[in-house]
């Protein structure tokens, strides 16, 4: 997982800037000055930390030749591309998470109304027994 340590964490600086700017900080020459000065330097601090998390994580899901060959895939130059590239897919990710989330919403919303209905409770009011 640890891949190209220099990449991975040089992936995270823009991602990190626009989450600067959703906490309040809009303007984007302030937020990069903050990810430059605060953001980074903590992550690059405490990112074997991570590794180890996410090593610890990996262990329990996956046995030892599944380990050896997940690491032989990361030493090469695919491998490599791949885990600097880890950022940026999960911030991919998440935004394709929250977008979906926010199509069926209304959808899942109308339903779980239906739902709490059919079973003769109320929102927000006493449970009611059956």
């Amino acid at each position: 997982m640890q891949g190209d340590r220099t990449a991975t964490l040089s992936a995270m600086a823009a991602p990190m800037v626009g989450m600067m700017q959703q906490i309040g900080i809009k303007e984007p020459d302030k937020a990069q000055v903050l990810v430059q000065e605060v953001v980074m330097p903590t992550l690059i601090a405490h990112y074997d930390e991570l590794l180890d998390i996410q090593a610890r994580g990996f262990a329990t899901i996956l046995g030892q030749d599944d380990l050896q060959a997940i690491s032989t895939f990361y030493a090469t130059p695919a491998g490599k591309r791949l885990a600097a590239a880890q950022p940026q897919l999960a911030q991919i990710q998440l935004a394709g998470l929250q977008q979906w989330m926010q199509s069926v919403g209304p959808e899942m919303q109308g339903k779980i109304v239906k739902a709490v209905q059919a079973h003769g409770w109320v929102i927000g009011g006493p449970a009611k027994a059956r």
